[in-house]
């Protein structure tokens, strides 16, 4: 059974430049042997990530996020079965929100500055679609 979580997380207050290079180096080596898909966003020190998987493999992903220091303020913002994968095509795609138009944001929040802990689950998966169709996703497999 397949399943899609997304989450929200801080960087953590110690979490040099180099977590984030990490974080996408370890996702990208070790999420295809687990069936995990999915796509990073990042900007000014916030995550808003989502998985796509086998429920196992997803659940025991997030809960090893959950307990990474290089994580703070984690929140589960959407979890539910799916039909079929929308990001299939990325063991991790990241996003730079900071180089993106500031409109996009806009369209789905209240200021353009990221804030995924005020966006509804539903806001934030249309948004992670509309960056997949304006090709804002990098770095595939």
């Amino acid at each position: 059974m397949l399943v899609r979580l997304m989450y929200a997380s801080r960087a953590a207050a110690d979490a040099g430049p180099d977590a984030l290079a990490a974080i996408i180096r370890q996702s990208r080596a070790g999420n295809p042997a687990n069936g995990v898909t999915g796509v990073l966003c990042h900007a000014q020190g916030l995550y808003l990530q989502v998985l796509e998987g086998g429920r196992g493999a997803v659940n025991a992903l997030y809960n090893r996020i959950a307990a990474d220091p290089r994580h703070s303020q984690v929140e589960l913002l959407s979890y539910g079965e799916i039909g079929e994968r929308r990001f299939a095509g990325w063991a991790m795609g990241q996003v730079d929100l900071a180089r993106l138009n500031p409109s996009l944001l806009l369209k789905y929040a209240e200021t353009t500055t990221l804030n995924p802990y005020a966006m509804t689950g539903a806001a934030s998966l249309a948004l992670f679609e509309d960056l997949m169709a304006t090709a804002s996703i990098v770095c595939s497999p």
